[in-house]
C-alpha cells in the first residue's frame, strides 16, 4: 500500500517560486520512479517531470529550465522546485508512482496570478 501526500501549493505572482513536496509511505518508495503531473481547468492531466530510482530526471518542454525535481529517499519525499512561474502553470499538481498499481496523491493547487 502506497500513500502520496502533496503540499506546498498556493497563490504566487508571475515570476515567483514555489516548492512542492510529495511525502510517501510504502516500503519500496526508493526503488521506483516518481512523477509530477498537473491538470489545468478544462485540460487533460499532463506529465510535468519525473525522477527515476537512480536520480535521472526528465522534464516537459513547457517547464524545462524553470522546474527542478529531486528526491530524498531517506525521508521518502519528492520535491518540485518551481521558479519563474507563469500564469499557464496554474493547475492542480499531482504526485504519482506506479508500482504494481498506479498511486496518486490528492493534489495541491498552484495558482499563478497578479
Amino acid at each position: 500500500q502506497v500513500q502520496l501526500v502533496e503540499s506546498g501549493g498556493g497563490l504566487v505572482q508571475p515570476g515567483g517560486s514555489l516548492k512542492l513536496s510529495c511525502a510517501a509511505s510504502g516500503t519500496f518508495f526508493s526503488m521506483f520512479t516518481v512523477d509530477w503531473y498537473r491538470q489545468a481547468p478544462g485540460k487533460q492531466r499532463e506529465l510535468v517531470a519525473y525522477i527515476t530510482s537512480g536520480g535521472s530526471t526528465v522534464y516537459a518542454d513547457a517547464v524545462k529550465g524553470r522546474f527542478t525535481i529531486s528526491r530524498d529517499n531517506a525521508n521518502k519525499t519528492v520535491y518540485l522546485q518551481m521558479n519563474s512561474l507563469k500564469p499557464e502553470d496554474t493547475a492542480v499538481y499531482y504526485c504519482h508512482q506506479k508500482l504494481a498499481y498506479d498511486y496518486w496523491g490528492q493534489g495541491t493547487q498552484v495558482t499563478v496570478s497578479s
